[in-house]
């Protein structure tokens, strides 16, 4: 929806995952991410990590005075969508267990049914391409069971590397239940943000740039990039850099 702008992807990989990291090493570590981020004139940023979001999304708003675009499990939709009530919620520990992700399950109706299931071990394969193999089966079999077991008919895709496993997911679950992934949604709010700032793309004739910055390997994060993103991306100048910040 945005194709002619310029785009900087900062992946932290060296730090990953953050699920497991205390709420004050999140926020601190977001925030200064987020600084190295409007240091190279980012005009907006999407805060991609549901546990970044959870934990440091207000403290970033608070000191940048740009748009902050954040992401949050999909239980609201979720909660509207399901048929018979038991929804299942696929995310990081942290996720689970911040405020923010609580007082938005407490504003749900009561008789919906949230059953929470940490993702242990599934953001390293990710992140380490290992996505179609055996022991990615084996976890998310292990992690959906329970889910599966309490007969939810709806499942929230609560991190946002979960997205390139719902094949896999689809493939255990069978039709059994609906995914619930809010990309589009943080896609329409960047969009919708952007319009109501007047940030509009850069004018040159040139084709647009995709930075991929990594803290730990640039260029495995491009191969990662170009297989999971399954499309074209001819249309931009690519550039890759390993950081140590």
């Amino acid at each position: 929806q945005l194709p002619h702008h310029n785009y900087i992807y900062f992946a932290d990989s060296a730090n990953a995952p953050y699920g497991n990291r205390s709420p004050e090493w999140i926020a601190e570590r977001s925030l200064q991410i987020c600084r190295y981020l409007l240091e190279q004139n980012c005009s907006a940023i999407v805060v991609a990590c549901n546990t970044a979001t959870a934990e440091a999304i207000a403290a970033i708003r608070s000191t940048l005075d740009i748009p902050i675009i954040g992401v949050e499990p999909g239980i609201k939709p979720a909660a509207m969508q399901s048929q018979n009530g038991v929804v299942g919620v696929l995310a990081t520990e942290a996720t689970l267990n911040s405020d923010k992700f609580n007082a938005l399950l407490a504003t749900l109706p009561q008789d919906c049914q949230f059953i929470k299931q940490a993702g242990a071990g599934l953001v390293p394969l990710i992140e380490a391409g290992q996505i179609e193999t055996p022991e990615m089966h084996a976890l998310l079999r292990s992690h959906l069971g329970p889910i599966q077991e309490r007969g939810a008919d709806t499942l929230v895709l609560g991190c946002t590397h979960y997205p390139f496993l719902k094949n896999i997911i689809r493939d255990i679950v069978g039709d059994s239940m609906e995914l619930i992934d809010t990309s589009d949604a943080v896609v329409r709010q960047l969009v919708r943000q952007m319009d109501q700032q007047g940030i509009s793309a850069n004018p040159n004739t040139d084709a647009p740039s995709l930075s991929l910055l990594s803290t730990a390997n640039a260029n495995t994060l491009q191969t990662m990039a170009q297989r999971l993103l399954l499309r074209d991306l001819s249309q931009y100048t690519i550039y890759t850099e390993t950081l140590k910040l």
